[in-house]
């Protein structure tokens, strides 16, 4: 062993691993032999076979000189013909023996013996075991009748002008040429168009045809009519054209049966070859084609990846698209992998839209494909989510795929993807903008209940309108409605803006308040050039700086704006005002006029926790004089702004807890949810329980060993129930409470939440909806799925119709798949004015509204929407990238320290001494800081028909006819009476005929007692019979009917959003007033030096203005 040992000493350290990658060249004494290991066989014919055959860019060379050669033997055939003369010879001479000069014999021996030596080289090469089948294909036949005669005129020169059919080189040349064409298609690694491939051999085997025709009726006629090249071509193409002039003739018969042969030929091969054509071209029109690379890199486009292709969602798309001016230009391509069905096809043969939009057929997980749409060249890319499948979590993951994909083919493309669930979106994060359809429809269905009709808010100021619908009716509420629905959300830098530059080192409030007094526009946001974070409405304390991005609401944006000074108007009014300051107020303001100046702000202090109410001051109560409103200052006043703390709220201070508090046991702490259920959401401060409540307390209907209570009713809640009727406790669920618990909600409103995963009548009356203050129906995921697309929503649509007519008083808030079935919310057949809201929607949807709908009572209501709407988001964000950041921030899906939230107040009759919005916008910019950015006004409804006035109350009935005649009439009065009240049910009549029968009739009392009852159900109405069911429920379950109200009904009255409306608007009672308010913590006390410093640099400069309103 020790002898072995020292035979074989150990490998030196530095030998190990580098001589093993890189070899080492002074160890000379090692034995090891070099072996090379190939894939084929190492022979001489394997080599000739890879250069000949296997490699593509060899291979495309030796088919392109190949083509070559084929080509230049047909031109040297036709320098012969043209160097010949027929009439030489007699009889059939001619066509046996030509004249062939020796330079062109010679080359044309040459070429012959290229040819043939490649031909026989390539046989040889592409051999398989069978002699025949190389011996006896076409092409090689064709070589041996073109070259073999050539060579043997080498060793035979008698035979040196014998008659060669070098022309049927043509077809040697064709073959060459399909060959030569998949040979590059390998070599640069591209699939080619079948299309360009058809066509290119139909083109090759027309002109071979008509060649091999002119070349042989040519050289036949040599014993003939002596016909020339162009006269054989005129015949040719006479003839094949079926005109048949007959001025050309062939005389013999040689000639004749050549013609026949070709004219049999053509008749078989072409039909085949358009044949082929045709069903490529039918193919190529259901996957698309391809988008061209030159119009890629010479025009814009974007790419649409969708699973399924609806009208309706195509028509969403490219309204918004080209809805804006520079986006004309830009072609839209669709990326789909299902076949183009009927109604888009129509849609997109249409010449405003054929020339634009370029459908294909593919899947965005191909790279062919995705090349096909030229994806590394688009300027961005749009991928929607299918929401009508069962699998709303598959269609998430096909997304999810569709993004990798795309973001793997082309990284610098910009990717703008819709996504269902929440909990899925974090695997899209690198995509530049995210649309999650869960998120903001839970947020907006949350909203909805604290600030009345918020999803119609957020609707309507990302669709673009130019504000002309509506503009044609006699209604002065549609009129306004529409007018105010064209706002937008704008962006312009401050100094470059005529809107805001003047106020550069000015607050934030006074910016936004002067703008819209002097100009109608809404400032609601900045953000600072240093920082992507989107500031709404970051209060008083903020200054202006000329490097701010602004966020205005307008009906258009500043750069289509015109300005026109009034100077007539101002001369008009100089007299009468006497207005000095730094910064001059437009004297042609419609809102300035009388009234006292307030110097101070302590009459208009901060707003108590029982609610926004706008403080009456105290000089407003002096005979004669008009109640003034405090100045909003150029810079806010640190004292005063300290002193009104938007978080001291001492009513509800959690160290003193209220007695109600006390009582009911509960006790919040504001902070930051412990757990999130899905990744990536937003943390938001809001408020919580100190401890975690069991699980068992969870279920309202039954009790546990923590409390013993089985209905809502039971737990007195101080406030009035948010009921959500949905089918399963999602984790969206997430983002419809935190907006409703958010920090910033007064603890004294916030309502409890009760989740309906059922909703029979039996839970219903238990969770409390006859004193609920709104029921949210979630659309159905399981029905999202329909045979019809649009009877998705059939189910929702039935069970909010049922709640509509059980609970008349009832809030009800739903959301629908698609945006066409909003009329069926609240339905009433024989309602005159929906039938007339019918025919409006129809008009202006006839004259290309995108917001047809918008004048849908339930919709302007804010009681329905449809989160399909919200696609518009998406497409907005290509011009308007800030659109989803601002959006997220009304909805309080996202939190940004110092920006503020969306909320709203109610104007009372206190409040009415405002008068009009300007004065309102002041009053809030100069005490609490708030900006407002829109209405919510409820009107009673006229000149209506409805259902609601046809039913008929027992109070209200005619009682003139006696006892005795009403008997005796009692049935004819029964039909007469249904038909004219189509709302009294056959049921009650049917009951009244039975109660008649039994009843006997010779008891006095007894029988007028029941004819009273008789008299009372037939007067009944449908509702007061639903309420009656409703009743003998409650009873039957043990619950109060006391809080149920059947009569108390909004069905009289309508409800709609004026968006920045005109500051001379005049407020009225019961209005609600949306309110972008600054974020409470940007102005806690005692905070840190260098955020005081940064909300205010310019304390101490005295720049109040007396403003006299």
């Amino acid at each position: 062993m020790v002898d072995l040992d020292s035979e074989v000493p150990p490998l030196p350290p530095r030998y190990r691993f580098r001589d093993l990658l890189l070899g080492d060249q002074g160890w000379q004494s090692d034995d090891r032999v070099q072996v090379e290991f190939y894939m084929n066989e190492n022979t001489f014919k394997e080599r000739l076979k890879l250069f000949f055959i296997k490699n593509q860019r060899s291979s495309l060379r030796i088919r392109l000189f190949n083509f070559s050669l084929k080509l230049l033997s047909c031109f040297l055939y036709i320098i012969r013909v043209l160097l010949d003369d027929p009439t030489q010879g007699h009889a059939w001479s001619p066509v046996i023996w030509v004249n062939r000069s020796l330079p062109l014999w010679g080359l044309q021996v040459s070429v012959a013996v290229i040819s043939l030596f490649e031909t026989m080289l390539l046989s040889y090469l592409s051999y398989k075991g069978n002699i025949w089948e190389q011996i006896l294909r076409i092409p090689f036949l064709l070589e041996i009748i073109n070259a073999v005669p050539f060579i043997i005129t080498i060793f035979w020169p008698v035979l040196r002008n014998l008659f060669i059919p070098v022309f049927l080189n043509c077809w040697l040349a064709k073959h060459a040429l399909e060959n030569m064409i998949n040979d590059l298609h390998r070599a640069i690694q591209r699939t080619q168009s079948a299309m360009f491939n058809q066509v290119l051999i139909l083109i090759s085997t027309l002109l071979c045809l008509i060649f091999t025709c002119i070349c042989g009726i040519q050289h036949l006629e040599r014993a003939g009519n002596k016909l020339t090249l162009f006269d054989s071509l005129y015949f040719c193409i006479v003839t094949f054209s079926t005109v048949g002039f007959g001025d050309v003739t062939p005389k013999i018969w040689p000639s004749k049966l050549l013609v026949v042969i070709m004219i049999c030929v053509a008749l078989v091969v072409l039909p085949i070859q358009f044949e082929q054509l045709a069903y490529l071209w039918m193919e190529r029109q259901k996957s698309g084609g391809n988008y061209s690379r030159h119009r890629a890199q010479t025009e814009k486009h974007v790419v649409l990846c969708v699973s399924s292709l609806k009208i309706d969602l195509l028509m969403d798309f490219l309204n918004e698209f080209y809805a804006h001016p520079r986006l004309q230009d830009y072609y839209v391509v669709i990326l789909c992998p299902t076949e183009m069905d009927a109604q888009v096809r129509r849609v997109l043969q249409i010449p405003m839209w054929s020339q634009r939009v370029i459908y294909l057929q593919g899947s965005a997980l191909k790279d062919q494909d995705l090349l096909r749409a030229k994806m590394d060249d688009a300027e961005a890319c749009f991928i929607l989510s299918s929401r009508c499948e069962v699998d709303r979590t598959a269609a998430d993951h096909q997304t999810i795929l569709r993004a990798w994909a795309v973001k793997d083919f082309a990284p610098n493309c910009p990717l703008y993807v819709q996504i269902l669930k929440p909990e899925n979106k974090f695997h899209i994060k690198f995509a530049d903008h995210v649309v999650c359809e869960e998120e903001f429809k839970y947020a907006m269905l949350a909203l909805n209940c604290i600030c009345p009709a918020t999803s119609t808010l957020i609707t309507l100021l990302v669709h673009t309108s130019r504000g002309q619908e509506g503009q044609q009716s006699a209604e002065q509420w549609q009129k306004m409605y529409g007018r105010c629905s064209g706002n937008e959300v704008y962006h312009i830098n401050l100094e470059e803006s005529t809107f805001f530059a003047e106020y550069e080192g000015k607050s934030f409030t006074y910016a936004s308040f002067h703008a819209h007094k002097k100009f109608g526009v809404c400032l609601i946001g900045v953000r600072k050039e240093d920082n992507k974070n989107i500031l709404l409405n970051p209060g008083p304390r903020y200054i202006m700086s000329s490097t701010d991005i602004c966020f205005y609401i307008n009906i258009t944006k500043e750069e289509n704006s015109a300005f026109k000074k009034q100077e007539k108007h101002r001369k008009k009014h100089e007299s009468k005002l006497s207005y000095h300051g730094t910064s001059r107020l437009p004297v042609h303001s419609i809102i300035a006029s009388m009234g006292t100046v307030a110097i101070d702000l302590q009459d208009t202090g901060c707003r108590t926790s029982g609610g926004p109410t706008l403080a009456l001051p105290s000089e407003g109560g002096k005979e004669g004089r008009r109640p003034s409103i405090a100045p909003v200052l150029e810079v806010a006043d640190s004292s005063s702004l300290q002193t009104c703390d938007l978080l001291s709220d001492q009513s509800e201070d959690e160290t003193n807890p209220s007695d109600d508090e006390v009582s009911a046991g509960l006790e919040y702490a504001k902070g930051y949810p412990p757990y999130s259920p899905y990744i990536g959401s937003s943390p938001t401060f809001c408020h919580l329980l100190h401890e975690k409540v069991p699980f068992c307390c969870l279920r309202l209907d039954k009790g546990c060993q923590h409390n013993y209570y089985e209905d809502a009713k039971a737990y007195g809640f101080k406030n009035k129930l948010i009921i959500v009727a949905a089918e399963t406790a999602g984790n969206g669920l997430y983002n419809f409470i935190v907006p409703l618990r958010a920090y910033y909600r007064p603890k004294k409103e916030l309502n409890p939440i009760v989740l309906l995963l059922d909703n029979p009548l039996d839970d219903l009356l238990r969770c409390g909806v006859t004193f609920a203050a709104n029921m949210v129906v979630v659309d159905k995921e399981s029905t999202m799925s329909a045979e019809e697309d649009y009877m998705a929503d059939a189910k929702t649509i039935v069970n909010v119709q049922t709640l509509f007519r059980l609970f008349s008083s009832l809030s009800i808030i739903t959301e629908l798949t698609h945006p066409a079935n909003m009329r069926f919310m609240q339905f009433r057949a024989k309602d005159c004015y929906s039938l007339a809201l019918s025919k409006l929607e129809k008009k202006e949807r006839e004259k290309g509204s995108n917001l047809a709908f918008m004048f849908r009572l339930p919709f302007a209501a804010g009681r329905v929407f449809s989160i399909s709407m919200l696609d518009t988001l998406l497409y907005q964000s290509f011009v308007k990238d800030y659109m989803i950041s601002i959006t997220r921030l009304l909805l309080g899906l996202d939190t940004t320290p110092g920006s503020g939230f969306l909320c709203s107040m109610k104007i009372t009759e206190e409040d009415l001494w405002i008068r009009t919005y300007a004065r309102l916008y002041q009053k809030l910019c100069s005490s609490t800081g708030d900006i407002p950015i829109g209405v919510y006004r409820t009107e009673s409804q006229k000149l209506t028909t409805s259902e609601s006035q046809i039913s008929i109350s027992v109070e209200e009935w005619e009682d003139t006819k006696e006892q005795v005649h009403y008997r005796s009439n009692h049935r004819n009065s029964t039909s007469s009476d249904q038909s004219d009240h189509p709302l009294l049910r056959r049921k009650s009549m049917q009951w009244a005929r039975r109660l008649s029968r039994k009843v006997p009739r010779h008891s006095g009392k007894t029988a007028e007692k029941i004819s009273q009852q008789r008299m009372n159900l037939y007067k009944r109405s449908e509702r007061q019979e639903l309420a009656e069911l409703v009743k003998n429920r409650m009873k039957h379950l043990g619950l109060s009917p006391a809080g149920y109200d059947e009569m108390n009904d909004h069905q009289n009255t309508l409800s709609y959003i004026l968006i920045n409306p005109s500051p001379d608007t005049r407020l009225e009672l019961n209005d609600i007033v949306y309110l972008i308010r600054p974020d409470p913590l940007a102005y806690v006390p005692n905070t840190a030096p260098s955020r005081k410093d940064s909300f205010c640099n310019a304390v101490g400069q005295d720049t109040r203005e007396e403003t006299q309103l």
